[in-house]
Parts: structure tokens; C-alpha cells; sequence
């Protein structure tokens, strides 16, 4: 058979469900072979947009989402997603083309030295130069793909190589047991634990798996030990929990953080350097960390836990549960205050009537109409500070947000990938008027679908974080602001529905309308970032954390 009908066998073997991408010359003996095979294709409008939805697609099912492009420009427009994917630790295989090898056919026009590009944003990256490797060098990104830690892989298959014969068999993808801790480890740990006098439980983006939510809530229960997650932690454990403190939106300063040093002891759970840190170690602060993780950790000047307990987090954490017993001399009144001021601070404003909205009140009302499986896709900018402090995630992966290359762009791709994973679930894809703009052009791949998702559109007219970050370090408004068009025309000319928030009120009617008639939505909300100052700079600043 040709390389590229082998190629396209090799990605069947390991259940691959859609390519995303743009093909071009190169890819033609590739879009071929997928086209008689029971891969769905699915064109984009971007490159990058590709690398999103395949990368989304890898976070929500564990196995590795797989875009297409062609060589040059197209490959170069991979960069952002691969850092995506590669970042947030998310399983994704890029393909790109080439031109042939053996021959030289216009020179060097478009030529790019791919591979290295791509090598410092990927966990593998090969070029194919013999059609019979296909099959090892496939299960090989695979599986580093998807191992811990997850991340972008990219196998380059030239147009030469993709139309000669060959005749490798194909390998077949074998499940992997992941190691476990050694008991020593566990045992330390359970002795560390006891021997707190308040300890607290943080819950990062490596624990989102669903064996490890299970033992982290069984964990809790047993312990009675309060806990708080990162942005990329959200929801692992139900956020309704009575032990639960909120999330570190922040890395040091905020309500959450007061509970944090009074804490002897944090034990952290799946957390890793990459994510935004959610605190700040200091020596001499009166704080052990346990790091629990796939790994072990990356110690820095602000991270250097003084014990490491390394494989199966679930497992561990099981282990841990097995043993612990709840000591009498812990004592948690002090994280209970804490909970208690957080959940006063974040119901301030959620019925405030000012228009433009509050971010308070938006995100209040999402939480009102998204059902307990509903998934909010979260593109990245003001509000995505204000979604993590203030949104309650009922169950995992329900709000998905980028809190490791904090890319914009990514929300309405992110979108459409939560989607196709979940078609009979909810979906909202939020973003400022600034990220949507940059992949905007995929509300037409949304609309071709047949899909049924709603775009929320928070307009301020501005790079509303970087303004934010410019008025608090004193720096005079400059550079930031821009016009916008009439994003309901602009959806209405995808073929899509648009809707205009006129009055707080119009918000969540407008959603349960959107969800109830199917089909893609977009809803643009002018939104009040004068809150920012008054809650997160000066309220924050002038806070005082409880007695």
C-alpha cells in the first residue's frame, strides 16, 4: 500500500476519531487515504485553530487530538497551539508536510526547517524519511503523547515519502501501567500529615483525572482536611464541597491565600511550575509541601517541597487515605473563617442591575444556566481571573481555562473541541472581544458542523487585562484600546445567530433560549471592568486577613 494509506491505518489503530487542519499540496496522497478511511476530516480556518481543537480534544479524552497542516507557513502557524498543547500538558500530534526529499522540486521555496522548530514545543518531533518506519514512529508519538506528562507531538511526512510503497505492519497500541510510589514515601507523607497541626490540601491541573477525583473526595471526607485548587485544578472535587476554600486565582494576596500561610503544611496534589504558581514558598515561612505527582518536582526558588512522593497520583493518594487517621489536635477553624469570607466576597455584586454588566453578575448568571455537566470553554483575558475566583465548578473538566501559555485565541476552537467530545452536553465557549477576534473566523466551521454551541462575547473595547496591569503599576492609558464591529452582524454573516445584551436581565434568557433552540449562537455582552480596581487591586490590597 502507499506510506500515506499505511499513515492513516496506523492513526485508525490508535482509535483516532477526526483529523482538524488545513491541508495543502504536500498533504494530497494524505487527504486521500483519509478519505477512504473512517476518519472524520475536519477543515478549519487556521492552523492554529486546528492545533485547539485537536489539543481540547486530547485534554478531555487522555488520547492524543491530531491536526494537519502543510509545510511553510501553514506548519509555522502550528507554533502557538503546539506551546498549547505542550504547556497545559494536553495530548496532541500534529502532521505536516513537506516537500520531497529525495528530489528537489522548486528549490527551497517555503522550506522550513520544521522539525527544529518544532523541537524545543514538543515532546517528540521527527520527519518521515522511510514509508516503512510509519507504524513505530505513529505508536511512538502516541504514546509519548499521552503519558505523563501529556503534551504536543509532530511527525513531518514529506510528499515524496507519503506516495512510495510499502508493507510494515502496523503496531498496536498496548495499555501502560503507570509506576507507583514506594511505601517509604506514602509512609512519610501519612506521618508529615499527622503530625500537622493545619494542614491543607491544594488540587492542581495533574490530579484532573477520574480516578484521582474519586480518591482526592474519599481523601477529604475521611480527613476532614479543607481544601483549595488551581485554575486548572477547578472542579476536580465539587466546589459545593463544606471544605472547600476556593480557587488561586492569584499567586499570593487574595482571601484563599490567608488560609495558605496560616497553613503548617500544603499538600500538593498534581500540581506543577508550568501552571501559574498558586503560592509562593519562602524559606523560613513556617511551611512544608508533600508534591504528589506523576513526577518529580521542579525545584525553584519559589518551590521546593520537603517531600516528593512520585508516581500514580490516584494510587498515592488511595495509599494515603488507607492509612491516615484523623488526629483530634488538628485544628481547621481558622480555614473555615476563611471559607466563609471567601464565599461573602464572591456573592458581592452577582445581582448588581449597572449595565454595562459586572463581571460579578456575568459570571453568576452563567453559573445559573449552565446545568452541573455543562462545560465552560474559557478564552484567556480579564475575565478569566474573574471566572476562576468566582465560578463553582460542580465536576471535572466543566470549565476549561489556560493557565499555562495563557494563550488567546483559544476559546471558541476550545469550544467547538469540548463539543465534538460531549455532543449531548452544554457547551459555552466565553471570550473577550480581543481573543475572539483572533480566531473568530471558526464560528463558520461551528455553523458547517451543524454544531449546537454558544459564544459568549465580553466587550469592553480593549485589552482589558493589559489596561488593568497598566493602571496598577501607574503607567498612563496608552496603546490599549481599539473598535470593534457589530458582532451580531458579524455572526449573522457565518450563518450563525446574533444577540445583543441591552439589560442585565437579557443574559441568562438569552443562554437558556440560545441552548433551547440549538444550532450556534453568539451573545455579546458589553461588560463594566471597573471592578477590577475597586475588588482586585485596592480591595485585595487593602484587605486584612481575619483574626
Amino acid at each position: 500500500m502507499k506510506a500515506s494509506d499505511l499513515f492513516v491505518k496506523a492513526l485508525e489503530a490508535h482509535d483516532v476519531k477526526y483529523v482538524f487542519g488545513i491541508p495543502g499540496e504536500e498533504n494530497l496522497d494524505f487527504l486521500e487515504s483519509i478519505r477512504e478511511s473512517d476518519i472524520e476530516l475536519v477543515v478549519t480556518r487556521h492552523e492554529q485553530a486546528a492545533g485547539f481543537i485537536a489539543a481540547t480534544y486530547g485534554r478531555l479524552t487522555g488520547k492524543a487530538g491530531v491536526c494537519i497542516s502543510t509545510l511553510g507557513p501553514g506548519a509555522t502557524n502550528f507554533v502557538t497551539a503546539a506551546a498549547y498543547a505542550q504547556l497545559g500538558a494536553m495530548p496532541m500530534m500534529m502532521i505536516t508536510g513537506q516537500k520531497p526529499i529525495k528530489k528537489s522540486k522548486q528549490g527551497s521555496f517555503q522550506i522550513v526547517d520544521i522539525v527544529e522548530m518544532m523541537r524545543p514545543l514538543t515532546k517528540f518531533t521527527k520527519q518521515v524519511v522511510n514509508g516503512n518506519n510509519i507504524p513505530s514512529l505513529v505508536a511512538k508519538s502516541f504514546k509519548l503523547s499521552e503519558e505523563e506528562r501529556p503534551g504536543a507531538v509532530h511527525l513531518e511526512l514529506p510528499e515524496d515519502i507519503a506516495e512510495e510503497d510499502v508493507d510494515a505492519p502496523l503496531i498496536e497500541p498496548c495499555p501502560i501501567r503507570r509506576p507507583v510510589a514506594e511505601t517509604k514515601a506514602i509512609k512519610k507523607a501519612v506521618e508529615m500529615i499527622e503530625k500537622a497541626k493545619s494542614p491543607l490540601i491544594l488540587i492542581g491541573a495533574g490530579a484532573n483525572r477520574k480516578l484521582t477525583s474519586k480518591m482526592l473526595k474519599e481523601l477529604i471526607d475521611k480527613t476532614g482536611i479543607p481544601f483549595f485548587d488551581t485554575q486548572m485544578g477547578k472542579g476536580v472535587v465539587d466546589e459545593r464541597h463544606d471544605l472547600y476554600l476556593g480557587t488561586a486565582a492569584l499567586s499570593s494576596g487574595d482571601y484563599v491565600h490567608c488560609a495558605v500561610d496560616k497553613a503548617d503544611l500544603i499538600i500538593n496534589v498534581g500540581h506543577d511550575v508550568i501552571e501559574k504558581p498558586p503560592f509562593f514558598m519562602e524559606k523560613g515561612d513556617g511551611r512544608d509541601v508533600i508534591h504528589i505527582n506523576f513526577f518529580s518536582a521542579e525545584v525553584d526558588q519559589i518551590y521546593f517541597p520537603q517531600l516528593e512522593v512520585v508516581g500514580d497520583i490516584a494510587n498515592a493518594i488511595w495509599q494515603i487515605k488507607e492509612d491516615i487517621s484523623k488526629q483530634d489536635h488538628w485544628n481547621f477553624d481558622y480555614f473555615m473563617r476563611v471559607r466563609e469570607e471567601v464565599q461573602t466576597q464572591i456573592k458581592e455584586n452577582t445581582d448588581n442591575d449597572s449595565f454595562p454588566m459586572y463581571p460579578q453578575r456575568i459570571v453568576a448568571d452563567v453559573r445559573k444556566v449552565m446545568p452541573e455537566d455543562g462545560i465552560v470553554c474559557l478564552d484567556n483575558g480579564m475575565y478569566k481571573l474573574w471566572f476562576a475566583r468566582h465560578y463553582i465548578a460542580y465536576q471535572q473538566n466543566t470549565i476549561l481555562l489556560d493557565n499555562a501559555l495563557a494563550t488567546m485565541g483559544a476559546g471558541l476552537p476550545s469550544g467547538i473541541g469540548a463539543k465534538l467530545v460531549h455532543p449531548d452536553r452544554k457547551v459555552l465557549a466565553v471570550a473577550g472581544d480581543g481573543g475572539f477576534m483572533m480566531n473568530s473566523q471558526e464560528l463558520e466551521t461551528a455553523v458547517r458542523m451543524n454544531l449546537d454551541l454558544v459564544v459568549l462575547i465580553l466587550n469592553d473595547s480593549a485589552y482589558g487585562m493589559i489596561k488593568w496591569k497598566q493602571a496598577g503599576m501607574g503607567f498612563t492609558d496608552f496603546g490599549l484600546d481599539y473598535h470593534n464591529p457589530s458582532f451580531v452582524k458579524y455572526a449573522e454573516s457565518y450563518g450563525a445567530k446574533g444577540h445583543l445584551v441591552e439589560k442585565p436581565e437579557d443574559l441568562t434568557e438569552m443562554i437558556e433560549a440560545a441552548f433551547k433552540e440549538g444550532g450556534v449562537h453568539l451573545i455579546e455582552v458589553p461588560i463594566d471592568y471597573s471592578e477590577n480596581h475597586r475588588v482586585l487591586t485596592e480591595g485585595l490590597k487593602n484587605k486584612k486577613c481575619i483574626d
